[in-house]
């Protein structure tokens, strides 16, 4: 049975608030025991007057210091020597473990090693000295899921969640005998260089995953991925008949001609189409569509949201690279829907983000229930039996209308390629035959890349 003795000489039984059972050898103590616990209490923080710049003054240190468990001395704050003076036993050392004890990040904590000058710590940390214990350890130990636990338990306050000290010179560490100290911290140290390894390999081979994507893509568009079929219908055929369903629109008014459409041919000299597969042609997004199957989302202002309605709004930020990002939703009302008279769109449509960043997004919008409307920056485009939707993705992704898509896009702090000039951009369009037999095999390969990835995470 485990007892606890106090100063005053009271005893009690506090078996049944040991955390786990130990291995033989191993002790639970208090944390108070093992080494020294140091913070600014009754400290709400600095005023203007105590900062100062560097070279002035001591450094402050602060819970953005600890990046990645290790201390990083980028940005620090500097504060007077007067106010660094005032607390020795706050004043920072090589050793010294540091655990942040309130704020988002409670619970972080490093040893601090490499310390440029002398510094101090703010109000948001402890400072545990002197231990007892190897040091690697007790720091290890404040990382456990248990400590973890223990942090949440004892997070009080309302705006900001703070932990006291004397709860936490309280809290229960166990302790080894010094050897197994040692051999824990070896342990750890060798499986954290492998985790480092396995880290390092895993961003090389999502590097080569995203090349060999690209190359897939590359290949599809080419018409280099699967065999060519003679009896295909051929692609200059299918925009026959799409240009005469155009015309046949515009004679019943429900769409108006574009005064600078323009069609796409091959000539003798343009060697951008050379070696274009038997039955492909040059088309573009303008060519193939018309305005009720390709166009912009609307214009919704942050005063025409509500969170009572039920008209859900797909973000930017939903639209990944070849994949949709569940973001949540915005919404607006029916009511609103009709004063704006917004666009409705519908799952399986193409949704396309404008704003350019190292490329352009775009992904197929798969099975939301309700009512759907998106954003002016994003373009959509609804299927149609006179194109395979998800090759449109594709070739779209592909690197080749990718480097177009930044060719053709403007702006200095923001890129975006406007929808006049995203659709006028070149389009290899094969037979609709060939696109979904290309569609097919892509997705074949993606599924199988798709899981190697997902091993890897």
């Amino acid at each position: 049975m485990h007892y606890e003795k106090f100063a005053d000489g009271t005893v009690i039984c506090i078996e049944n608030e040991m955390p786990f059972e130990l291995p033989n050898g191993w002790e639970w103590v208090n944390l108070g025991t093992v080494c020294d616990v140091f913070g600014r209490i009754g400290f709400r923080g600095y005023t203007k007057g105590d900062f100062v710049s560097k070279g002035e003054g001591a450094i402050s240190l602060s819970p953005s210091n600890i990046v990645n468990n290790s201390m990083n001395y980028d940005n620090c704050s500097y504060i007077t020597w007067q106010k660094y003076e005032e607390s020795p036993e706050i004043m920072i050392y090589n050793g010294d473990i540091l655990l942040v004890k309130t704020g988002s990040s409670y619970g972080k904590s490093t040893i601090v090693q490499n310390l440029p000058e002398k510094a101090t710590i703010n109000p948001q940390f402890v400072v545990l000295k002197n231990s007892r214990i190897i040091t690697s350890y007790l720091c290890y130990f404040l990382q456990s899921p248990y400590c973890i636990s223990m942090y949440e338990k004892f997070v009080g306050g309302t705006a900001i969640p703070t932990f006291s000290q004397a709860n936490l010179k309280a809290m229960y560490i166990a302790v080894p005998p010094i050897q197994e100290q040692s051999r824990i911290v070896s342990a750890i140290r060798t499986a954290e260089e492998q985790i480092i390894l396995i880290g390092d390999n895993n961003n090389e081979l999502q590097t080569d995953i995203n090349l060999l994507k690209s190359k897939i893509l590359d290949l599809a568009i080419r018409g280099k991925l699967v065999p060519q079929d003679p009896n295909d219908e051929p692609a200059s055929i299918l925009l026959e008949r799409i240009r005469a369903e155009k015309e046949e629109l515009i004679k019943q008014g429900k769409i108006k001609r574009d005064k600078k459409e323009s069609i796409i041919f091959k000539g003798e000299d343009n060697s951008y189409y050379e070696n274009l597969p038997e039955n492909w042609c040059v088309s573009c997004l303008a060519e193939i569509t018309n305005p009720s199957l390709l166009n912009d989302g609307d214009w919704i202002l942050s005063e025409n949201m509500d969170s009572n309605g039920t008209v859900k709004l797909i973000q930017l930020g939903s639209i990944g690279f070849m994949n949709y990002i569940n973001k949540g939703f915005k919404f607006i009302t029916d009511n609103t829907f009709i004063d704006l008279s917004c666009t409705q769109i519908y799952p399986t449509y193409l949704l396309i983000n404008r704003i350019i960043n190292d490329r352009m997004c775009l992904c197929i919008l798969p099975n939301i229930e309700g009512k759907l409307i998106t954003t002016v920056d994003t373009c959509w485009i609804a299927p149609n039996p006179n194109y395979e939707i998800k090759y449109l993705m594709y070739a779209m992704a592909s690197p080749q209308f990718q480097s177009l898509v930044i060719k053709h896009s403007t702006g200095v702090t923001r890129k975006r390629i406007s929808k006049n000039n995203l659709i006028k951009l070149p389009l290899l369009l094969p037979p609709l035959a060939e696109q979904k037999r290309i569609v097919h095999h892509v997705d074949i390969l993606f599924e199988i890349i798709n899981a190697i990835e997902k091993s890897l995470n």
